[in-house]
């Protein structure tokens, strides 16, 4: 029997009502949803400093909504709201419950928390040793821990931070018992769970092909049906909005992924496997996903208090953009001098001008102390004294404030022999240890680049922006940024892996420039990976881009005009 496992929530703040609409939208064995991100984990240790709860309490909202029938209809409930707090989560929820009139089994998952930490932290990434004291740290868990809870007849499972796809391993795991030698239906699942992790994303949202998506005010969730071999088919219920094709897919597979071989803490999925086929309407079929053995470490996110930080934003219009961003500038820095801040960064964004009109672009001056009274007013305030003898046209978009505090975040691993999870279910605590694949699993291998393409001249042909055959999807991985380019037909995406090297990115996307790319072939979702090291700085947290996660870089590039070649096998595919 198919496991139908809906997902409600791609990050804290999605839709509230997204629960309910999964559970009263069809059937479903399993309800999830993802709080959490890197940044989620600094928003939350905010909030426990100010005294507040550090976890989703949006959560909350939605059982209220969805758990009687979820208890009455079996529907389990596994989710990752429990933040910094899974314990304090899950007694909300039998609190809830009992306010409901309602008997709930709710199971809490811990371990992940490794504060206070009893060693250096070295960047993963770096090899560099973090100096600051960190205010958070927690391991990425696994699915297991949750297949245990549900194991012992938990009705709700809360966790704190588990990896995005363990929401839907970890239920694989209870359903089809699955075993830690069981790599390929494991790898399977995780890619299940990394395709529906982000809500709406699997089903139209953020697509690079809007036009081709109906109704996407009305988007649906997505429904991965998970099977015992660890393939699955990803759908939506019927009559809501949106769109479940192999480009939207595809799209999703490519968000926030770095090497083909997807490490996690159950197995390591090998994205360079799977195959996609359009089953029918608003259903893809997964399958072919190989998988090998996770690796001997769990990657650890640190989170560290870097300062006190403000953003005063100026509109630049008509003409001479750039002088005017120099007066701008000149004006401010003599109030309060440049280099008396730790750091400084300064944003031009130009905007297109209408048809025959004034062109209008964005100055944006961040800076960053640890000094809040100097970030903070004595800052903007010198920003707005400028505002009658500056340039013209002057005017801003943010008023004078206070300094806000940041935070950066630090990717570091752990040995996962290190790391025991505990399931505390019915005032049961359980062990759950980390337990190696059997001997003679596959090892992950290094990452591989493959042909980073030929590298040449641009084939001949009209020149029309890329987006015009290639969809693209960009995202944050601590301060890298990933983007994913996919185009529809194996003519289309010969030309593309020739063309776009990591060179040629760096000549289209100049805010690359002098930035190590790394570039990561799927030939079998016609597409391309690009790793880009350090374009978001110290993480999304600390980043004073106007784009910090990285969301638009894509779109960027598709609008950057390229020579194309008039493509004789799917021209009718290509969106003007």
């Amino acid at each position: 029997m198919t496991l139908r496992i809906a997902n409600c929530s791609g990050f804290y703040g999605d839709r509230l009502s997204a629960a309910r609409e999964m559970v009263e939208g069809g059937p479903i064995d399993v309800l999830t949803g993802d709080w959490l991100a890197e940044l989620t984990m600094m928003i939350l240790a905010g909030n426990r400093l100010k005294g507040r709860p550090g976890y989703a309490r949006t959560f909350l909202t939605q059982m209220e909504q969805v758990l009687g029938t979820c208890l009455d209809r079996g529907i389990k409930i596994v989710s990752n709201a429990g933040g910094l707090d899974p314990q304090a989560c899950a007694e909300a929820v039998s609190e809830l419950a009992a306010r409901l009139g309602l008997t709930a089994s709710v199971a809490h998952v811990t371990g992940d928390d490794l504060m206070p930490l009893g060693g250096p932290v070295v960047n993963a990434v770096t090899g560099e040793t973090l100096t600051a004291t960190p205010i958070t740290a927690n391991a990425y868990l696994g699915g297991r821990p949750v297949a245990v809870a549900l194991e012992h007849g938990a009705d709700v499972v809360v966790t704190g931070r588990v990896t995005d796809a363990a929401l839907v391993t970890g239920p694989g795991m209870w359903w089809y018992g699955w075993g830690p030698g069981d790599l390929d239906a494991l790898a399977g699942s995780v890619v299940a769970g990394h395709i529906i992790e982000c809500g709406c994303q699997a089903t139209g949202g953020n697509y690079a092909f809007f036009g081709e998506v109906p109704d996407l005010a009305h988007c649906g969730f997505p429904i991965a049906e998970l099977r015992a071999d660890g393939s699955s088919v990803i759908t939506k219920h019927p009559g809501t909005g949106g769109l479940v094709s192999v480009g939207t897919v595809t799209a999703q597979l490519l968000y926030e992924i770095g090497s083909p071989r997807y490490l996690g803490p159950d197995a390591t999925a090998r994205f360079d496997t799977i195959r996609l086929e359009q089953e029918g309407p608003d259903r893809v079929l997964v399958s072919g996903v190989r998988g090998e053995a996770p690796p001997a470490t769990l990657k650890v996110a640190v989170n560290h208090l870097g300062g006190y930080r403000n953003t005063m934003t100026l509109v630049l219009t008509g003409l001479d953009i750039e002088e005017k961003a120099r007066v701008a500038q000149e004006a401010v820095w003599a109030r309060v001098p440049k280099e008396s801040f730790d750091e400084v960064h300064v944003e031009l964004t130009p905007m297109l001008p209408p048809a025959g009109g004034a062109g209008t672009a964005l100055l944006r001056l961040t800076v960053m102390d640890a000094d809040k009274a100097k970030a903070g007013r004595a800052f903007s305030s010198a920003v707005v004294e400028t505002g009658l003898a500056g340039y013209p046209g002057f005017y801003g978009l943010t008023p004078p404030g206070d300094a806000s505090p940041y935070g950066v975040f630090t990717p570091s691993s752990v040995d996962a022999r290190a790391v025991r999870a505990v399931v505390t279910v019915g005032g049961t605590r359980i062990e759950v240890p980390h337990v190696a694949p059997p001997e003679g699993a596959p090892e992950p291998e290094p990452a591989t680049h493959g042909p980073d393409g030929a590298g040449g001249s641009p084939a001949g042909g009209p020149v029309r922006p890329l987006g015009t055959v290639a969809g693209a999807r960009s995202g944050d991985k601590g301060g890298d940024a990933n983007l994913g380019v996919w185009v529809r037909t194996a003519e289309q995406y010969a030309w593309l892996s020739a063309f776009l090297t990591a060179d040629r990115l760096r000549e289209l996307l100049p805010e690359t420039e002098g930035l190590a790319i790394e570039r990561f072939a799927l030939p079998n979702l016609f597409a391309l990976n690009f790793v880009v090291r350090g374009l978001l700085g110290r993480g999304v947290a600390a980043s004073p881009l106007l784009d910090a996660q990285a969301k638009a870089l894509g779109e960027r590039l598709r609008a950057v005009p390229v020579p194309i070649p008039l493509f004789a096998d799917a021209l009718e595919n290509d969106i003007s």
